[in-house]
């Protein structure tokens, strides 16, 4: 049995490096997933056993020795999670803020509810020492505003409402405080009133140089394609999205289009390989340059120059990172006259992320990105083995669009549920109405655009491409319009995708027949996703808006206000209605601002507004009471305030087999790591609640 193992770790060599991204990932997963942050004695016991294990793979037997690394791999990518954590530190805004903002602003998209959204830089506010500043806040501008312009590098005023980055909206959901921490964001915010331009624009930093750059192009491209079309044009160009309307956003979802939206893969590689192209049949043109010089590395290194400017432009997501490292990897081997396309430089581009980023690891960018990629590049190379030389040219074509479109749909579907809680039916049909379209069109019509902008006759490429960008609008708005487009979702058990993901991830690359190991891991995975069950009731961190389980699914206490947090809620449920019909649903008694909802034995009353609070005799009969306001009374029954909450963050409520009532704090689960500082650091994720 030793030597047989010995056999099946040896097979593995020449493989070794495309396991480097995933114990890496292990590494950093981990390190997210712990409720307290590692001190410094923690985080050198795990270097030292890195860098231990790495001078022990030395001396044990080379059969086994890729496994001693594979720990210390793991070691190191927790360590450089907790690294990146530090780095990335600034103040956090610890309370809810109403006053003058001033700011640079530099970064221009759009929020969900379609207003204009800015990041401002140099934050300045009123009796706030820059210490506890934040460096950076994002103000949604609703109302009318006479003053739209925005240009990057310019010093807004404004006055507005500014609050930390909001927790989970339901204990377990997506830590929004987490994702605001490495994006720099000390506060989140709006503004009703008017912005007004307070210094023109300072575009000193090369990086604010570029992004000035990227917004002329992005309102020239939409001067030159009129319509949704153009928002689209921009914002595979640019990767400017403020433009783009929600609706369009949700019809491009529904029909499983949204990949086209960001700049990733099928972007760069069109780009770069449209490049190529040109410049090496350009240059065969001429015998004397071809028999001269090597037209293909030169054409490598046009390309190359090219994909490296469309990172830049593009704002770089970890999408567009990871196919510019891919497209890097790919043209280096031309150069190097080796294998361009392999799991390797896949291998190498998640290695990068990671390292330069590790907490793109928890999302949904990062791993749909490398999902498509990893089975495209496993899928077509084993096709390799089959000879499709004698089919026709253009049903080989053909072959390869439908492969490329089922394999990426398939290998995304999982995690895009996860995320998104909802999957496409006819995504695949689509794709293969919209994609093609995008490589021989679109894409190319962007760079003849481009080329022929100097002599004044960009107008040429931006008509073709926006013929081709309303058909792929109209693809998606039909798609999604077909009945049962769209499926939905229960939202996973924590540990699912992580599961999910290895089980994947051995199949593909682990060397012999025990790659069918990962199968199982995948069918748990699946299996306890079909378990997951849902809170009986749900109350947000502001205690403005609570939903129950009822015989009709979760009715929520109000139709409007809260509304993210309903959307999330009945998202996560597989089962999202507008927020009035959720509304409408029995499971509540409501008399004026006094809601009760009952969960076997027990009751929660919801009490909003200082005057119905303080009418309130006691706790109303209830077992556990909810208030938005303040409540120092002491009252005989469980009391949620809006300061309690505010420590505690959203709850969820279950019934235990005996009857005991079941309470689940966000905080309590996220646990207290330095995203969530102003956090009561000795909330419990779980309290149980004896039944009488």
């Amino acid at each position: 049995m030793r030597a047989a193992l010995q056999e099946m770790l040896l097979a593995q060599r020449g493989g070794l490096i495309t396991w480097v991204p995933v114990c890496l990932g292990i590494g950093i997963g981990t390190y997210f997933a712990q409720s307290t942050e590692p001190d410094f004695a923690q985080m050198v016991m795990v270097w030292g056993l890195a860098f231990g294990l790495l001078a022990a793979s030395r001396l044990i037997t080379p059969a086994y020795a890729p496994c001693a690394v594979a720990i210390a791999l793991v070691c190191a990518g927790g360590g450089v999670a907790q690294w990146r954590t530090v780095a990335v530190a600034e103040p956090v805004l610890g309370f809810r803020y109403y006053g003058p903002i001033q700011g640079r602003v530099v970064n221009i998209d759009r929020s969900a509810s379609d207003a204009p959204r800015l990041t401002l830089d140099q934050v300045v506010l009123s009796r706030m020492s820059p210490a506890r500043t934040p460096a950076r806040v994002r103000v949604s501008v609703h109302g009318d505003q006479y003053f739209t312009d925005y240009q990057p590098g310019e010093t807004l005023i404004l006055t507005g409402h500014l609050s930390p980055p909001s927790g989970p909206a339901e204990p377990g959901g997506f830590d929004f405080q987490r994702h605001s921490w490495f994006l720099g964001l000390g506060a989140v915010g709006y503004t009703r009133t008017p912005v007004l331009r307070l210094h023109a624009a300072d575009q000193s930093s090369l990086g604010l140089q570029v992004f000035a750059v990227r917004m002329r192009l992005s309102h020239f491209v939409q001067k030159a394609i009129a319509g949704d079309a153009g928002a689209f044009a921009a914002a595979i160009m640019t990767g400017d999205r403020s433009a783009m309307r929600q609706d369009t956003l949700d019809d491009l979802r529904a029909a499983n289009l949204a990949h086209l939206l960001a700049i990733s893969g099928l972007h760069m590689g069109l780009l770069t390989g449209f490049i190529f192209a040109v410049m090496r049949y350009g240059l065969a043109l001429s015998a004397t340059i071809s028999l001269r010089f090597q037209t293909k590395k030169i054409a490598a290194i046009g390309a190359l120059i090219v994909g490296a400017f469309y990172l830049a432009l593009s704002g770089g997501n970890v999408a567009t990172e990871r196919a510019f490292i891919m497209v890097a990897v790919m043209l280096v081997a031309v150069l190097l006259d080796r294998r361009a396309l392999t799991l390797r430089a896949v291998a190498i581009a998640a290695i990068i992320v990671l390292l330069w980023q590790p907490e793109a690891l928890m999302g949904p960018g990062f791993q749909m990105s490398f999902s498509a990629t990893a089975a495209l590049v496993a899928v077509f190379g084993a096709l390799r083995k089959f000879d499709l030389s004698h089919w026709p040219k253009w049903l080989r074509g053909t072959f390869a669009v439908f492969m490329s479109s089922f394999v990426a749909g398939l290998a995304t579907a999982p995690f895009a549920a996860a995320h998104f809680n909802q999957i496409a039916h006819f995504g695949l049909v689509a794709n293969l109405l919209s994609v093609p379209l995008m490589g021989v069109l679109v894409m190319p019509a962007a760079v003849l655009a481009i080329c022929l902008a100097p002599f004044g006759l960009s107008g040429i490429g931006f008509a073709l491409m926006g013929w081709g960008l309303r058909w792929i609008l109209w693809v998606a708005q039909t798609v999604s319009g077909w009945d049962g487009s769209v499926g939905h979702v229960v939202a996973p058990g924590g540990g699912v995708v992580a599961l999910l993901a290895l089980g994947l991830l051995w199949c593909i690359l682990w060397r012999g027949r025990a790659r069918l190991i990962g199968v199982a891991p995948v069918i748990i995975a699946f299996w306890l996703w079909g378990q997951a069950t849902r809170p009986l009731l749900l109350v947000a961190d502001n205690a403005a808006l609570i939903g129950v389980i009822g015989p009709q699914g979760r009715a929520l206490s109000k139709g409007s206000g809260s509304s993210f947090v309903a959307q999330i809620w009945l998202e996560n449920d597989g089962a999202p209605v507008p927020q009035q019909e959720a509304a409408n649903r029995s499971g509540y008694t409501r008399d004026g601002r006094i809601v009760r909802a009952n969960i076997g034995d027990w009751q929660i009353l919801q009490v909003t507004g200082k005057t119905a609070l303080a009418a309130l005799d006691g706790c109303g009969g209830a077992d556990v009471l909810i208030s938005n306001q303040s409540d120092v009374t002491g009252r005989p029954c469980i009391v949620f305030d809006i300061n309690r909450l505010r420590q505690t963050g959203a709850l969820a409520f279950d019934l235990t087999e005996m009857g005991d009532l079941q309470l689940t704090t966000a905080q309590g689960v996220a646990g207290n790591r330095p995203w969530n500082a102003n956090a009561d650091a000795s909330t419990q994720p779980e309290i149980v609640l004896k039944n009488p």
